[in-house]
């Protein structure tokens, strides 16, 4: 079901964006299969301690939830307005697996080795999620369940479908798309589409 005209949309599109008819999904490779009982959301790298954390579906299922209401911005210009994200919030995440206090970069990763590079600053903001719901449903398999990243002051594709690992990082490197010519930093409110755009000191030495 298409979602009611807004008024407000006008000012809320980021240049360059569109609102669709419809809800368009996009994504690379095959839908993964879920099986809860050997899926777990590994926190990796520079951690505080220096060794990873695991959390089973069950453990994961538990951590309290937060619901977070936000506009989604896909690179490729079509934009949805007033999604509702429930899951565990980054902060509560940063709190249960704390990082090492260099740590400046967050590399996410999702089945099948992709993965998508996101500033520590952004990746702790208070609106960023580890979904689980969308629009008050389980999110459903095309759209990244059991677990999506939601990034949503940043074009989509950092909020990573099929969530697997945190891996927190001390120097900044590239992910999937990132070496495939995104840039590197994804604010669509400056229109960061591609690598050619950026400016000295946004993307990795």
């Amino acid at each position: 079901m298409d979602r009611p005209e807004d008024p407000l949309e006008e000012t809320r599109l980021p240049p360059g964006q569109y609102v669709p008819r419809g809800h368009p999904v996009i994504h690379y490779g095959r839908v993964p299969t879920f099986r809860p009982e050997t899926w777990e959301l590994q926190v990796m790298g520079a951690t505080a301690s220096g060794e990873p954390y695991r959390f089973s579906w069950q453990r994961f299922s538990g951590l309290p939830r937060t619901t977070v209401v936000a506009d989604f911005h896909c690179v490729t210009k079509f934009s949805i307005m007033g999604y509702e994200w429930c899951g565990v919030s980054a902060a509560t995440l940063l709190e249960l697996a704390p990082p090492a206090p260099q740590a400046r970069h967050v590399m996410l990763w999702g089945e099948y080795g992709y993965s998508a590079n996101v500033r520590m600053s952004d990746f702790a903001r208070d609106r960023t999620l580890l979904a689980v719901e969308l629009d008050g449903r389980p999110i459903s398999p095309e759209r990244g369940h059991p677990v999506r990243a939601v990034v949503p002051h940043l074009y989509a594709w950092k909020s990573v479908k099929w969530l697997r690992a945190v891996e927190y990082m001390v120097e900044d490197r590239r992910g999937f798309w990132e070496e495939r010519g995104y840039h590197n930093v994804a604010d669509p409110w400056r229109e960061q589409r591609y690598s050619y755009q950026e400016e000295p000191g946004e993307g990795p030495p």
